[in-house]
């Protein structure tokens, strides 16, 4: 599990103001999925050919992905250009300028050549209350990258451009990071998600652009190669239950199975080791399944004494140094992605259904929820925060799920009831163990899947939402 979130405002971290708060209220809360995850009760819900727009009928998600050669050239490019050979993607071409950047978590300052890359205008189908960014790229060293979001609230005026993440996948070169106190008192960026600060005035994000800006070490030909960018838009609306959706799909798919536990003390330096690296380990599992591990030079770092050395890579490569965490729900994806052709995104599912439509085609399901021990039979604990992999349906339409807050890997495949499970993952509030509502996670899910897909399995992310 993931440790509590950074704090939402002031120079201390919500990290800190949240973990303060909860060891005061004896809430035995254990850890936090997300930054937005750990959200106080005063917050939003915690969140919790081209590649067309996407929206299901009644679901009020939006999700629009860039990624194909047509998706590229519709956007506004300068310096960049557009891979056409072999899989679509987004590079450095001519250097639009340079720029210097001090990393705050280093003190160090470097100057960087850079291309940008902004995306049209995307109105949403759905006026949302909230937008989460997630991209895929290949960051090789000497290389990061930048994604911003702006955009126009229904009455008609402008956000500020937000960071939504500053992204390499090594930590040589930047520190890889979110960035806090951004809003203009309207709307605010959490760590990975961007807010509406007052959802019940009415007020929403109507439409939305990204911009990439891709930097490489000045007078070299490297680049960062983009391979999509997109976001969900979402207005999920509050609830503490949901309705009960009908089960049809009984398999169960080989996902191995990894403890965040067996890793507790090790490299303490990301996330205060693995108590809390529900998020990276339940990555590295879908990582796997598709047949896809970092190579011995990768894990090369790792201690040779301790077992699964690549959970301890994947909590390396995920962690955000501003978050201080490994459960930056983009990051996650962004890791994921930069396994050999594969694809990931951060959405939300608005089912049970759903997951089980995505575990008939093959395609497990990360999911993020937060519960009270009583409210889990079998888990054996409560969090304020977690992410377990949904890897089948028993007979009876029970939840089968590989819990990375397990003591071994051996007992990482659990089951659990599936109207529970259904609740603490759907709901946007809860109370928590002394009676404060806090937030829920409101279906949000990691959806990793290779590049080159089965019909079956592109059907299946079609009927959700994603392609």
């Amino acid at each position: 599990m993931n440790n509590p979130a950074p704090s939402r405002n002031g120079s201390a971290s919500r990290r800190t103001v949240l973990a303060t708060a909860l060891a005061a209220a004896g809430a035995g809360v254990l850890s936090a999925a997300s930054p937005a995850a750990a959200a106080s009760p005063a917050s939003p819900s915690a969140r919790f050919g081209p590649s067309a727009v996407h929206h299901r009928a009644g679901a009020p998600v939006d999700n629009r992905f860039w990624s194909s050669s047509a998706d590229w050239r519709g956007g506004t490019g300068n310096g960049t250009k557009v891979l056409t050979a072999g899989r679509s993607g987004l590079v450095v071409a001519t250097p639009a300028g340079s720029t210097d950047y001090t990393d705050p978590h280093t003190g160090a300052t470097s100057t960087w050549e850079y291309a940008t890359w902004t995306s049209p205008v995307h109105r949403s189908t759905v006026p949302a209350t909230e937008a989460i960014a997630s991209w895929n790229a290949e960051t090789p060293a000497g290389t990061w990258i930048q994604i911003d979001l702006r955009g126009t609230y229904s009455d008609g005026a402008a956000t500020p451009w937000y960071v939504m993440g500053r992204w390499a996948s090594g930590d040589g070169d930047i520190r890889r990071t979110s960035v806090d106190d951004q809003t203009d008192d309207r709307s605010t960026v959490w760590t990975d998600t961007f807010a509406i600060d007052d959802p019940a005035s009415g007020l929403r994000l109507a439409s939305y652009q990204l911009r990439l800006t891709l930097h490489r070490k000045p007078g070299t030909t490297l680049t960062p190669t983009v391979r999509r960018v997109g976001a969900m838009a979402s207005d999920i609306p509050d609830r503490f239950t949901v309705p009960a959706a009908g089960h049809e799909v009984t398999r169960e798919l080989a996902v191995p199975r990894y403890s965040q536990n067996t890793h507790v003390g090790q490299y303490p330096e990301y996330d205060n080791g693995g108590e809390a690296w529900c998020s990276p380990t339940s990555s590295q599992m879908i990582i796997e399944y598709w047949g896809r591990k970092p190579t011995a030079a990768d894990l090369a770092w790792v201690n040779p004494a301790f077992a699964d050395p690549q959970v301890c890579h994947a909590a390396r490569f995920t962690f955000d140094y501003q978050y201080d965490g490994c459960g930056n729900w983009p990051f996650n994806a962004a890791y994921a992605s930069g396994y050999k052709d594969m694809n990931a995104v951060v959405t939300r599912l608005g089912s049970l259904a759903d997951v089980e439509r995505l575990i008939r085609a093959g395609i497990p399901v990360i999911t993020s929820q937060s519960f009270l021990e009583k409210e889990l039979t079998g888990a054996g604990y409560g969090t304020s925060g977690h992410l377990m992999t949904v890897i089948g349906f028993t007979a009876a339409g029970d939840v089968i799920a590989n819990d990375p807050a397990s003591p071994s890997n051996e007992a990482v495949r659990r089951i659990y009831k599936r109207r529970e499970w259904e609740n603490i993952w759907l709901r946007t509030k809860r109370y928590n163990a002394s009676g404060t509502v806090v937030s829920g996670t409101g279906g949000v899910c990691y959806l990793y899947w290779p590049v080159e897909p089965t019909a079956a399995q592109r059907k299946a992310l079609e009927a959700v939402g994603v392609r």
